[in-house]
């Protein structure tokens, strides 16, 4: 994940849009539909940290996510060199380095994790195409989503807000992100404060 977040040239417009594009994508666990749609609106600070509000995901549903200062650090930077102060972060940037005023697609957001998963070797190009090099992506979209609820388990988040994060209605669904399984060497029943 971190060379992933370390792969756009940020001496670039483009590569500093990518990186917070990837900021997103891993910091906040988004779906690229819903990175697609992101607005500056929606980013604000509510007791005392960064939040996207009034997200609205999946089958209509709204939530809003918090986000990490360095995923912030990401979007601003982009906002700034893009000359963004309001409607959709995440646009189209012309070979010139010439931002758009239109959304970027859900598509461009897969063609970007495409990209930077074959530039730090996870992908393969398959074959010229006049001068874009079409590629297999070994790492889509959704696996940063994966990825991000594996990162937070892992760093002992609470499952649970885990689910109110990636907008999950079941926590068997985040549950399967995360590849639960039982484990009996740090089981529930040793943290009950109990005893006889």
């Amino acid at each position: 994940a971190q060379r992933l977040l370390d792969a756009p040239d940020v001496s670039t417009v483009k590569g500093l849009r990518d990186r917070a594009l990837l900021a997103v994508l891993l910091g906040c666990g988004l779906r690229r539909e819903e990175c697609a749609t992101l607005t500056v609106g929606h980013i604000q600070e509510r007791e005392k940290r960064w939040v996207i509000v009034d997200l609205v995901g999946k089958r209509n549903k709204t939530r809003s996510v918090p986000m990490p200062s360095w995923a912030k650090f990401a979007i601003d930077a982009w906002l700034v060199a893009g000359s963004i102060t309001e409607g959709v972060i995440f646009r189209a940037v012309n070979r010139g380095g010439r931002v758009g005023d239109k959304a970027i697609s859900a598509q461009a957001i897969y063609n970007v994790v495409s990209e930077y998963s074959a530039a730090i070797g996870m992908g393969t190009n398959t074959k010229e195409k006049g001068t874009r090099r079409n590629v297999k992506a070994a790492i889509h979209p959704h696996d940063l989503r994966r990825t991000f609820a594996k990162l937070a388990h892992t760093g002992n988040a609470p499952i649970e807000q885990i689910q109110l994060t990636l907008g999950h209605t079941s926590v068997q669904t985040t549950e399967r992100y995360l590849g639960v399984t039982q484990d009996l060497k740090s089981a529930p029943c040793d943290v009950l404060g109990l005893r006889v």
